[in-house]
């Protein structure tokens, strides 16, 4: 695709031609507070003494002129593509290290299990966390940066209870952990991840290696889960679109109740878009509820007496109105590019269903600032005085993510390269001298829960003392 503006549109989902003029009145206000973000490195300045995080960032997407996709990914089918240098024509201004970060957005889940009395419901609210970690991923087709051996990331939000930590503690293979914990100490959220990504041909498929544990301390406990697949269609031609899929499976090691989900794959008539269904079960494999919904949209929970019933009802309406339509309209073939279905109407509600979560609405501007969501928005955000509080190694020092943040991509480019090559010299002057790589505030360990190998986080990065951190940027 050598077309500049088919590909930007592809990746916005805007025409060329489509501006701020005639947006809504929030998106006018919105503009402005853009135009005074260009001026403060994307900052929002406090109202009243309250701060606002900034709802944009300084610049917004880049152009792509003359660029062809296919000349640098023809080369990688059926390859790794940690592996394979990327130019930053594919990236959006974070590290995947603030990329994982997103898990945390709907945090008000996790503060709302520790409340609940009964296991099941914590359950379904677990579950619904589960599906609310990947719902930012919805049109975010630009790839975040690969974080450098060493690299940090930590974000405190006292708004929603909660600090975190995160460090690149792999190379090869790419590992991220993370450690969360709650501010009044009700759980603590952690795992690592290692984010297999291969292309065939016409899509990029993300396998996310790696197992995630939450501890509910004041019932004392312990879930486990992994992350389904993700699948970003069209990265040569058409319009990009991404779809999850795979069964993700939450386990209670406590009580021995678990929630099975099935990401379901789109399917032939795009039917299943999106869609969530599974069900937890008790210790005696009892099923106890349905949970279905849209990882785009919202998740809800019904009784599976009154689920089947539905299904039954569904059904019987359904199939005569289905094999006529096919029929009639048989299904166009595009043999160049996967064509994402139409968006199927909204999740039809089941009477007597509870709403689990419901997806936030992004900001007026995110359609041209990566798609990104108001939690997103924030994470590259340097305040002042942060730098003298960061650890040198955190992403919001990195150079060429703020280049790129900033607009400035000849710059980010050259400091993409240089800290490449940097990562490069220091691995082989180890090497020479027989060292080993040592991680600063992770060890490799063995989970509790599951048995596995995991990375624990060590402890003591909040009390500032970074003597021994390295020099990466």
């Amino acid at each position: 695709m050598n077309n500049e503006d088919e590909f930007y549109d592809a990746v916005t989902g805007l025409d060329s031609d489509e501006s701020c003029e005639g947006t809504s009145e929030a998106s006018f206000k919105d503009a402005v507070v853009y135009d005074g973000a260009q001026k403060n490195n994307g900052a929002v300045p406090q109202e009243n003494g309250i701060k606002k995080r900034r709802s944009c960032l300084p610049a917004p997407m880049f152009s792509r002129n003359d660029f062809s996709v296919w000349s640098i990914l023809k080369k990688c089918i059926g390859l790794e593509l940690s592996k394979i240098t990327m130019p930053i024509v594919f990236n959006e201004p974070l590290s995947f290290l603030q990329r994982l970060t997103e898990y945390m957005e709907h945090t008000y889940l996790l503060q709302k299990a520790c409340l609940q009395n009964d296991s099941i419901e914590r359950m379904q609210t677990v579950a619904a966390f589960a599906v609310s970690a990947v719902a930012s991923q919805w049109d975010r087709t630009g790839k975040p940066f690969n974080p450098l051996l060493g690299e940090t990331y930590e974000l405190t939000r006292e708004d929603q209870g909660f600090r975190l930590i995160s460090e690149q503690v792999s190379h090869h293979p790419p590992i991220s952990a993370f450690h969360t914990e709650s501010l009044m100490g009700d759980f603590v959220f952690h795992g690592s991840i290692y984010p297999k990504l291969k292309f065939w041909g016409k899509s990029v498929e993300a396998e996310p290696k790696g197992t995630i544990t939450l501890e509910l301390h004041k019932h004392k406990e312990a879930y486990t889960w992994t992350n389904p697949f993700c699948c970003v269609h069209n990265v040569i031609l058409g319009k990009l679109w991404i779809e999850q899929y795979g069964t993700v499976e939450i386990i209670n090691h406590s009580t021995g109740e678990k929630c099975v989900l099935n990401f379901k794959p789109c399917g032939m008539f795009g039917k299943e878009l999106h869609r969530v269904e599974g069900y937890i079960q008790d210790k005696s494999k009892k099923k106890r509820c349905v949970i279905y919904g849209k990882w785009t949209e919202c998740m809800w929970s019904v009784d599976p007496q009154a689920y089947e019933a539905h299904r039954k009802l569904e059904k019987k309406g359904t199939t005569d109105t289905k094999k006529q339509k096919q029929q009639e309209e048989p299904e166009a073939v595009n043999e160049d590019a996967d064509e994402m279905p139409e968006v199927q109407e909204t999740v039809a509600v089941i009477p007597g269903s509870t709403l689990l979560w419901r997806i936030s609405s992004r900001p007026p501007l995110s359609a041209e600032m990566y798609n990104f969501t108001n939690f997103a928005m924030a994470l590259n955000e340097l305040e002042p005085g942060m730098e003298g509080v960061l650890a040198p190694t955190d992403c919001r020092l990195r150079p060429d993510i703020r280049a790129m943040e900033n607009g400035n991509m000849d710059e980010a480019s050259r400091e993409k390269e240089r800290l490449e090559e940097k990562q490069r010299a220091a691995r082989k002057e180890r090497a020479k001298n027989e060292e080993e790589w040592s991680t600063r505030w992770f060890q490799l360990g063995t989970n509790p829960y599951t048995g596995s190998q995991d990375w624990l986080y060590t402890g003591g990065y909040f009390d500032r003392k970074y003597r021994n951190c390295p020099d990466i940027y």
